[in-house]
């Protein structure tokens, strides 16, 4: 079976859309490919689009033939940036709203991804939980942990899924690395995780102004390349850990290019301390490249994840390393709408810290506020103290 058409455009907007572009790897294995791009056969998720000025939004905009989503409104109150997608992705200027509130009074979504700015998470689920609508939105769940509470107490409360979005969520190489770690044991309990995720900088990478305007806002934004990127390694950490809390928190955030973003950090090493291992997140606008890669370290071996598919494992020194080629997660799940169609509409269970619950991201906030603290005292911060039930 042939590509079709439409699959490659998806897989060129995937590859080339701006900013979204430059974070961005393909994911999909060979198999993947040779898949129809309309797979899905059931009533598609009526999914409303808060915010058009996070880039990562291109990735819904550019995947609707899949049959799994129907975008049935967004809320954008910058018109010229919407006509622009508009223009860029076919989709009708009157699916566009300019609230929340006009929006709902006019559509009826069963399902809200959220890509505003992060400070705006907590808008929407308090406007949205209420309503009894399960809301997914983009990496981090929230600028603070204040921020993060509230919006868990509201979904507690109102009983709705509130699921945060991670491209790496969805390699291969991640899921086959939990895979043989925590249930084939091939390298030995875990003692080290280093995680290097970013890019050389936003502005480097042609990140546009609306996505700039607040990505550089240690308000909007919560931080720079700490909150950016620091978020992966914690959201990774806490899946593979099954939920652990480090006993302590260790951060340096430095700002090598002021010119560029004056307002927050450009560069950030986080160093989280369990009882018995270490994690390492080093977090930049720094890089010469991009990339998101992880190590794993046991006591016998290691897992190398170089991005989304590619592998490299030990687990005899002897015998020496072997590299691998990750099959890409199953149709039907392979992508954060995909999934939320399925958590929506066929009940699929969230596994308690998996990459996407609420469980895991509580935490990660907890883990980046701990690190901000930290990095503005120049002290380590103790876990048990610091968050005092």
């Amino acid at each position: 079976m042939k590509l079709s058409l439409a699959h490659f455009s998806i897989l060129f907007l995937i590859l080339f859309m701006g900013c979204n572009t430059m974070e961005k790897e393909p994911t999909e294995s060979e198999e993947q490919q040779t898949q129809e791009v309309s797979y899905y056969a059931g009533e598609p998720l009526k999914v409303a689009i808060v915010g058009l000025t996070h880039t990562h939004v291109h990735w819904i905009l550019g995947r609707e033939q899949w049959g799994d989503i129907k975008i049935v409104g967004i809320v954008e109150p910058n018109r010229d940036l919407a006509l622009q997608y508009s223009k860029q992705h076919g989709y009708s200027m009157d699916l566009v709203h300019d609230s929340m509130e006009s929006l709902y009074n006019n559509v009826k979504p069963e399902a809200v991804t959220a890509f505003n700015d992060i400070h705006g998470h907590l808008e929407v689920v308090e406007f949205f939980a209420p309503k009894g609508i399960p809301i997914m939105v983009e990496k981090p769940l929230a600028v603070n942990w204040e921020h993060a509470q509230k919006m868990a107490d509201l979904a507690t409360k109102h009983q709705v899924q509130l699921l945060t979005n991670y491209e790496t969520s969805w390699y291969g190489s991640h899921e086959k690395a939990f895979e043989w770690v925590n249930k084939a044991k091939k390298v030995g309990p875990v003692q080290r995780m280093v995680f290097h995720h970013g890019h050389p900088g936003p502005i480097e990478i042609g990140c546009n102004p609306e996505f700039l305007e607040w990505l550089t806002d240690p308000v909007l934004n919560g931080g720079g390349a700490l909150t950016d990127f620091g978020c992966y390694g914690a959201n990774l950490a806490t899946w593979i850990l099954n939920g652990q809390t480090p006993k302590k928190v260790t951060a340096i955030t430095r700002n090598y290019k002021p010119q560029k973003y004056p307002k927050v950090d450009d560069d950030a090493t986080i160093v989280l301390d369990y009882a018995d291992k270490q994690v390492i997140i080093q977090a930049s606008w720094n890089w010469s490249h991009n990339r998101k890669d992880m190590e794993i370290y046991g006591t016998s071996g290691y897992v190398f994840c170089k991005n989304g598919t590619d592998m490299e494992v030990l687990e005899d020194e002897k015998a020496g390393p072997f590299t691998y080629k990750a099959q890409g997660l199953p149709i039907g799940i392979h992508d954060p709408f995909a999934y939320f169609n399925q958590v929506v509409n066929h009940n699929l269970n969230i596994e308690p810290y998996g990459v996407s619950s609420l469980e895991n991201n509580l935490l990660v906030i907890q883990i980046l506020e701990a690190a901000k603290h930290s990095a503005k005292t120049g002290k380590t911060v103790v876990w048990e103290d610091f968050f005092k039930s």
